[in-house]
């Protein structure tokens, strides 16, 4: 599938083109920046061209009519789908969207929360809709990684009315943060989710995301994109007595301080320039308002790593990306002196040498260094085209329902008597993260499963409570704890062996441990569209390439409200080549 994506910025339009099949490539890189009173700069890249120039555009829309022009010029004008970056989906918008006249309504009313991005976001799809009409078009959300953040990350200490009406914390560049994250855990070579990381986003709009485990656990940016660092024109963290005092002192309207917070201020309020190496060099030169930006930047962001580091209880690595993060040393050396105390030190001729080319993502920190520190490039378009291949791909027009395919790593499912004995006596897991399966979560707690060859260390705990406890390991994990582990459906737990695991208050011995066999959860719409029924057994066809697999014997769940979804382990997801995510479809007999 070829797929054009757009992301339609405050300040740039970035635009590419994908090859997404089983690994997504990047078959063309566009840009569109530094827009000024007629004209702006652009960059196209394909293969080994990289053309440089000027373009008579003077706004992102402007530039975007371009696009066709510039794709049939490289001969690439034959395209499968178009993906959007969309910058706020509020709390209705969980996972990629299809982008019908209904779905852009809703888009257009969250406009209020990201004034600056959403009505950009939109002007691309509109046009995009009319130079495309008949090619399907999706919404990826910068909000929809922080739909996992918790209510006490997420709830603003306001009148019920306000809370009520919407106002709430949600969190930005989602994409970007959800991308780094599993570049860091890539090559650190350890799941994603047992890794607590700080990714650092600075650009012309800047954030700080804290992704625990997985998941993202709190974001410095909160209802709109103006909270939290300093960016190139937005304020970021305020005092929100301002308001007030500004319209007494300077009669100021509500409008005019929000329209001054988010155009007027940040790098630009402090230095008269929205441009980070434009300050650099000047302060460089000795130019003390620009010397005092700098530090003010730095400073926030610190700040905020030490914040997320203990919300979430420790850091393995933080990730700077973004075009400040990636071009600048002295930037992330600002950020990261003085964190000795946390574990991080930096080695600075890495820092200066630091070189992205071929999607690299290089360690900079200290030989001895406890906590790792990446510079790589954001791919927001590669995860908005692969994140638009998949939605499209589970509904294709006129054909076979394609599922999406998860990885189930190792993991318990606890009964009350199993929560007394590791927690005390009445303990209440604490639900950190939802899962998509309606009324299913992670809990933030980790437990340890003990065997009589080794041990297993901070392992997820599933629920809502069962019955009856059940481990589910892969068949590595049962040879890393020397056990013979049977292979079974879940709940079908006779006759299987004995494990130890330890929390924080105890131990519990328990039978209960398998391999769970592959399945696929769905919901009896999906379920009756496939032709196939709860309990039947299918063969699952993944990957579309040279590590096509198919998986025999999958037992269909069909549940009232269950999400459309096939689960396999890490062991059968290295057997098919999957690496973060993938889509089957049944093979008809």
């Amino acid at each position: 599938m070829q797929v054009l994506v757009f992301n339609a910025g405050s300040s740039s339009l970035k635009f590419g083109i994908f090859s997404v099949a089983t690994e997504t490539r990047e078959v063309f890189k566009g840009c569109y920046e530094r827009f000024r009173a007629g004209g702006c700069e652009y960059r196209f890249r394909h293969g080994e061209t990289d053309e440089r120039g000027a373009a008579e555009f003077d706004s992102p829309g402007e530039a975007l009519k371009g696009v066709p022009a510039a794709l049939k010029r490289f001969g690439l004008d034959a395209i499968d789908a178009v993906g959007h970056r969309i910058v706020h989906g509020g709390a209705r918008f969980s996972s990629p969207t299809l982008l019908d006249d209904e779905t852009v309504e809703a888009i257009e009313a969250l406009t209020p929360l990201a004034p600056l991005h959403n009505p950009t976001n939109l002007e691309a799809v509109r046009l995009c809709r009319g130079l495309w009409p008949d090619i399907r078009q999706v919404a990826v959300f910068d909000t929809a990684f922080h739909l996992s953040n918790p209510a006490f990350v997420t709830t603003y200490a306001v009148p019920l009315k306000w809370r009520e009406a919407g106002l709430r914390r949600y969190g930005f560049h989602g994409t970007s943060h959800k991308y780094v994250a599993e570049r860091a855990a890539q090559e650190i070579g350890r799941p994603l989710s047992d890794l607590q990381l700080v990714s650092i986003h600075l650009g012309n709009g800047a954030s700080i995301c804290a992704v625990n485990r997985g998941y993202s656990m709190d974001s410095s940016m909160g209802m709109t994109p103006l909270e939290g660092l300093v960016m190139g024109t937005r304020s970021g963290d305020v005092d929100p007595g301002a308001f007030g005092f500004l319209s007494r002192e300077l009669q100021l309207s509500v409008q005019e301080i929000e329209d001054a917070l988010y155009d007027e201020s940040g790098l630009k309020g402090l230095a008269g320039s929205s441009d980070m190496r434009d300050i650099e060099d000047r302060a460089a030169k000795g130019d003390p308002q620009a010397q005092l930006t700098i530090e003010i930047y730095a400073y926030r962001a610190k700040k905020y790593v030490g914040a997320f580091a203990a919300a979430m209880g420790g850091l393995d690595a933080i990730v700077f990306t973004g075009g400040i993060g990636e071009n600048s040393p002295s930037m992330r050396r600002r950020i990261c002196d003085g964190l000795d105390f946390m574990g991080l030190q930096l080695d600075h001729d890495r820092n200066m040498a630091v070189n992205l080319s071929g999607r690299a993502a290089p360690q900079i920190q200290a030989y001895g260094s406890r906590v790792r520190v990446f510079v790589t490039e954001t791919a927001e378009q590669l995860m908005i085209a692969r994140e638009t291949a998949a939605a499209l791909a589970v509904v294709p027009p006129g054909g076979q329902l394609r599922l999406p395919v998860a990885v189930s790593a190792r993991h318990v499912h606890l009964s009350r008597e199993a929560v007394d004995g590791l927690f005390g006596k009445g303990y209440v897991l604490d639900q950190a993260t939802p899962l998509r399966q309606p009324g299913h979560w992670a809990a933030r707690e980790r437990v340890t499963l003990v065997g009589p060859k080794g041990r297993l260390e901070r392992v997820a705990i599933l629920g809502p409570l069962r019955e009856r406890t059940q481990i589910e390991v892969s068949r590595t994990d049962s040879f890393a704890l020397g056990i013979d582990v049977p292979v079974r459906d879940s709940g079908r737990l006779e006759a299987t062996p004995q494990v130890t695991i330890e929390g924080p208050a105890g131990s519990f011995t328990t039978d209960g441990l398998i391999i769970a066999a592959r399945h696929i959860h769905t919901n009896p719409a999906d379920a009756a569209r496939q032709g196939i029924e709860d309990g039947e057994y299918v063969d699952v066809r993944v990957n579309d390439d040279d590590r096509t697999l198919t998986f025999g014997r999958t037992l269909v769940r069909v549940g009232k409200d269950s999400f459309t979804e096939v689960h396999i382990d890490t062991d059968e997801a290295n057997a098919a080549g999957i690496e973060v995510a993938a889509t089957g479809e049944l093979v008809q007999v």
